[in-house]
């Protein structure tokens, strides 16, 4: 089989996509766009599924994860193919890097470390707690229920006092299976939106601003969220540079998503250092940054 420098990880469904929707062609072009950039610079490059049973992991000098937007349907699975390939290939970010980030129990740690975040409970596992318990002992009229483990909105819910009997049930359920978490509900995200502010290396490239439709609160596109250009603030840059530096994570990309609080101040949302998307396409000299920080693993 041939040798790689770099292998692109994506999923099953993005590798040879039978139908190119607009979402299939943005994954595909992105993709594109950092192999072009990689490839200038004399790497041998492709993309692959990170669960193919068949690809031997040895034959690639690194692995960079883009878009394996499955992991968190399938975990057990992941964590398993970490253990195994961390030790046939350097995986970008590190496998150190991926196993901090793929729980959202982060948040708290860096919240210790003087990050701004929403108000936020964990709920464990064997924890023996009903929502109608959560909200008296928190207080809060409004918050947002989802997993510690997760992405695209999987299992994530806007509760408030009057609807906790339409939710126990579910909550019961899930926390049967897994960690929980529940945020007091940010007001902003309704009118003002999420920033995403990405990174490579230690390097502010760019920004988007990600906006819920009318009725809805969460802003992936998955739930018919929008994508608008943004020019951060100085004062927006510097929260999100100082939350990824308080994570003391060496990283070749990072998303840091910010919103506004309660109070109007900033908040960190969520630190995404695994698959985060990254609007290369709306951004291609990001793609520069992008290629020139992998390198520097090398």
């Amino acid at each position: 089989m041939k040798k790689y420098d770099i292998v692109l990880l994506t999923e099953s469904r993005y590798v040879n996509p039978s139908v190119n929707t607009e979402y299939v062609n943005n994954i595909l072009l992105e993709d594109e766009i950092l192999r072009k950039e990689l490839e200038k610079r004399g790497l041998q490059v492709t993309r692959q599924d990170w669960a193919d049973p068949e690809f031997d992991w040895g034959l690639c000098e690194k692995a960079v994860f883009r878009t394996t937007w499955d992991y968190f349907h399938r975990f057990n699975e992941f964590k398993s193919w970490l253990e195994q390939v961390k030790n046939q290939t350097q995986l970008i970010n590190t496998y150190e890097v991926i196993r901090w980030n793929m729980d959202k129990k982060y948040l708290m740690e860096l919240e210790e470390k003087g990050v701004t975040i929403p108000p936020t409970r964990i709920v464990k596992k064997e924890e023996n707690k009903s929502l109608q318990i959560l909200q008296s002992e928190l207080g809060w009229d409004e918050f947002v229920l989802k997993p510690t483990v997760s992405g695209a909105g999987r299992h994530t819910y806007r509760i408030c006092k009057s609807s906790l009997g339409e939710y126990e049930g579910l909550f019961g359920e899930l926390l049967e299976k897994e960690d929980m978490m529940v945020q007091e509900f940010q007001r902003s995200i309704t009118h003002k939106g999420e920033v995403s502010l990405l990174f490579f290396g230690t390097n502010y490239s760019h920004s988007i601003l990600k906006k819920a439709k009318k009725g809805d609160f969460r802003v992936q596109d998955d739930f018919g969220g929008t994508v608008h250009p943004y020019t951060a603030s100085k004062e927006e840059v510097t929260f999100a540079k100082s939350a990824l530096e308080a994570s003391g994570k060496n990283t070749a990309y990072a998303r840091v998503d910010i919103i506004w609080d309660n109070d109007n101040n900033l908040a960190l949302s969520e630190l995404e250092l695994i698959e985060p998307e990254l609007w290369l396409r709306n951004y291609p000299q990001g793609g520069k940054f992008f290629a020139d920080a992998i390198l520097r693993e090398f």
